[in-house]
């Protein structure tokens, strides 16, 4: 048995493993355990990809795994995520929670799932079409179409960990707004399936002129992070785009 040929669909597992023990926690409502998961579940994901070029084994089975795997973490996990993340939003509303901890105990109810926080798993189904999209796309081999599902899902798992560890009442203020929420929510949904050419962080070499932008990101990534901590995730989602928005504009007048 050829055991190279199943390294890359192993690592895809294990994705898909963190996204269900993942899937778990944000049903519990346990963010932060949540957040690492997703975290090394969206690792995970790359690294297949890249033992997959790397050992020339690449083929349609990893490819269906891969999207399997990432509707798991990267499209069921976000969109509990949000609506649970709704859920405490109001009682923190309500009831003046500091932070999310406080809500633990509250869990999903039949009042909840009836209720606006339901807008939440939006993000799973336009994850789901936008995987199934994806699969049959064959434009995006070097860069993205729409705002794929692993960058939605960590701006997604961001959002309570800012809460649960900023002291700004302004910030605090913004992230439990309703209408935020279920701005922020449908926005990325739209974002997932829309016509917006993205650029891939795939280096097909080292070569500062040929990856500048690339390069520019990574940079501009790393000192938020430093500053901003996890306010830094949500912002360097949005300077993904932005960036990307300039670089088609600027490809364009070319």
């Amino acid at each position: 048995m050829n055991i190279k040929k199943h390294i890359p669909n192993i690592i895809t597992l294990g994705n898909l493993l963190c996204g269900t023990i993942a899937t778990i926690l944000a049903v519990r409502g346990y963010f932060y355990a949540t957040a690492i998961f997703v975290g090394v579940g969206i690792v995970l994901d790359f690294l297949d990809g890249f033992a997959a070029r790397m050992l020339h084994v690449q083929g349609e089975l990893g490819k269906q795994l891969d999207s399997l795997a990432d509707m798991v973490t990267s499209g069921v996990v976000p969109g509990i995520v949000m609506l649970q993340f709704m859920v405490h939003s109001a009682y923190h509303r309500e009831f003046g929670f500091s932070s999310w901890d406080t809500a633990l105990d509250i869990g999903l109810t039949l009042e909840n799932l009836l209720s606006v926080e339901l807008l939440g798993l939006l993000l799973t189904l336009f994850a789901g079409y936008r995987l199934a999209k994806f699969n049959i796309d064959t434009r995006q081999t070097d860069s993205f179409i729409g705002l794929p599902t692993p960058a939605m899902n960590l701006f997604v798992v961001s959002l309570p960990m800012i809460a649960g560890y900023t002291e700004s009442e302004l910030v605090l203020s913004i992230i439990h707004n309703q209408y935020f929420l279920i701005a922020v929510t449908i926005i990325l949904s739209l974002l997932m399936v829309s016509e917006l050419p993205l650029f891939s962080l795939k280096f097909k070499s080292t070569s500062v002129k040929n990856n500048l932008l690339k390069y520019i990101f990574l940079l501009l990534s790393v000192v938020l992070l430093i500053v901003l901590k996890f306010i830094a995730i949500p912002l360097i989602i949005i300077l993904y785009i932005l960036l990307s928005v300039f670089n088609n504009i600027a490809g364009k007048s070319k």
